[in-house]
């Protein structure tokens, strides 16, 4: 693996930020104080999410994914997962136990329809020219669409935080993420840290200015 000044946050990120982020830990037992957001006003359920996931749904905290711009069916499905705990996460598993389905759709949209913040920084020309070429390479616009915004139950990739990107990626390709989804790992297998990294930071700045 080449060692870059980026790579010891990635390290970190993906033994320990990135596990309870991505779902890859083992729940804790659920009780009603742990899923504060059922039955609450919708804005406070808003508030709930945003501790974690910024009111906008633009993520200003290590290794957790911004839902701003996702396409619905892609949180409602997640969220789904973590209710019904087909993904086990020390968070995200208690607070959508006994979430109904019609409170979810709401969260969903409202997320959906926040504007997408531009990445702190600026981009790697480099490496983003990299990333780009690979994401070519794995036909990631397949499913993703040309411009990476998503669509249906693929998510966004433009403009996600690189961190999260990176822990995703790194959990497809080693089968630690949890869900019932398969493709990523086929799409992932034998994809080496470098070209992670590099494909995560073309996602992230594919939209910034160089």
């Amino acid at each position: 693996m080449r060692l870059t000044t980026r790579a010891p946050w990635r390290r970190a990120l993906v033994n320990w930020g990135g596990a309870a982020a991505l779902g890859l830990s083992i729940a804790l037992p659920a009780t009603a104080e742990d899923a504060p957001a059922v039955g609450l006003p919708f804005e406070e359920q808003v508030q709930v999410c945003g501790a974690c996931h910024g009111n906008d749904g633009n993520s200003q905290q290590a290794g957790t994914p911004s839902l701003a711009g996702q396409p619905e069916l892609t949180i409602v499905n997640q969220m789904i997962y973590f209710r019904e705990r087909l993904r086990q996460n020390e968070v995200m598993t208690p607070q959508a136990r006994g979430l109904p389905d019609a409170e979810i759709q709401a969260l969903a949209a409202y997320y959906h329809e926040q504007p997408v913040a531009a990445p702190e920084g600026g981009p790697d020309p480099e490496l983003k020219a990299r990333g780009q070429q690979l994401a070519a390479q794995q036909r990631c616009a397949s499913c993703h669409q040309s411009d990476y915004r998503g669509r249906e139950q693929m998510p966004r990739l433009a403009g996600q935080r690189e961190d999260y990107l990176i822990a995703a990626m790194i959990a497809y390709r080693d089968r630690t993420r949890g869900g019932p989804d398969t493709t990523m790992i086929d799409v992932m297998r034998g994809i080496d840290d470098d070209d992670i990294d590099a494909m995560a930071h073309f996602f992230t700045y594919l939209h910034a200015e160089e």
